[in-house]
């Protein structure tokens, strides 16, 4: 049993609070039942304050989106020297921007898709590249304001320039790659399982296909050859050590087996504070390899550190 007293933040105020509350509790929970002396902090704009009153020996970080993954939650714990779990702020900064983080992987070797960074009230009536394409939020998680623009569309989506946007003005419009979603997790820089992600009434893996019930399935081990599932491995691996990541990463693929099996294999993103409910993916793919969701957040809390 340990006496480490551990807060877990969660909630927080960007999109994906309703997340980050269902992740906290999971945690928090989890870490109880491993002995740890657990507050629950759900953030708002005095977080630095709550910390500096609480002087916990470690942050679990359970928050997900803007503020909570981007490197600034993780500049105020640097500040405040409490360890922390995940990534540091330059890692997480840079993984939060999905364009730089490409930038980074490519240079690496790691297939990327072709991309467009622009403003959003550049993209007129014209197709900003070849159809289909899909327009992100260049910092933003959970395929919040991702649009999928098909071959049959006529003019670029429409809701770019509308008042209803609030997922910023910069915006990356990157060629659609066809195919299957994969996923792989990594763990103290070793690759978890690969998971395929079969969205279940849904073009994509959608916010709603991620977290509504029955939005989607899990299939883990993916089923694809071992030549593919050992390659997306070493990839997730090497996304995780260049764009500079600790504790617990998770790379997205897809992968376009239409023509042959080798087909095309292509890396997403890279996400530095993946989901931590028990059915969440990374949870499942280290449950697959035998290790408990107890274990999981224990060795998550014995990992961290200052200076990450």
């Amino acid at each position: 049993m340990s006496g480490k007293h551990v807060a877990v933040l969660m909630g927080g105020f960007s999109s994906e609070r309703p997340v980050s509350l269902s992740s906290g509790e999971a945690c928090a929970s989890a870490l109880e039942g491993e002995g740890y002396k657990v507050t629950r902090v759900d953030v708002d704009r005095n977080v630095a304050a709550v910390l500096a009153d609480l002087r916990p020996d470690v942050a679990f970080n359970a928050l997900h989106g803007p503020f909570g993954e981007d490197g600034t939650i993780q500049g105020v714990l640097e500040y405040l020297e409490i360890p922390y779990t995940h990534s540091g702020v330059a890692a997480s900064s840079l993984a939060m921007n999905k364009s730089q983080s490409k930038k980074i992987a490519a240079a690496a070797g790691i297939p990327v898709a072709a991309e467009k960074l622009m403003n959003r009230f550049d993209i007129g009536s014209d197709h900003p590249m070849a159809t289909p394409y899909v327009v992100k939020p260049v910092c933003e998680g959970s395929s919040f304001g991702v649009v999928i623009v098909t071959e049959d569309q006529s003019h670029p989506p429409q809701v770019l320039g509308s008042t209803d946007w609030r997922y910023g003005d910069s915006v990356m419009v990157e060629r659609y790659v066809h195919g299957r979603e994969l996923t792989c997790g990594v763990m103290n820089g070793e690759a978890l399982g690969v998971t395929e992600v079969v969205p279940l009434g849904h073009n994509f893996y959608d916010y709603d296909a991620k977290y509504a019930k029955g939005g989607s399935k899990h299939v883990i081990p993916a089923e694809i050859s071992q030549n593919i599932y050992q390659r997306i491995q070493s990839l997730a691996v090497m996304a995780h050590q260049v764009i500079g990541c600790r504790g617990v990463s998770r790379s997205d693929f897809r992968y376009d087996d239409r023509f042959s099996e080798d087909g095309e294999l292509i890396w997403l993103e890279i996400n530095t504070q993946p989901g931590m409910t028990p059915t969440s993916l990374v949870p499942e793919m280290a449950a697959h390899q035998g290790r408990s969701f107890g274990d999981l957040v224990r060795w998550m809390v014995e990992d961290a550190s200052c200076l990450r």
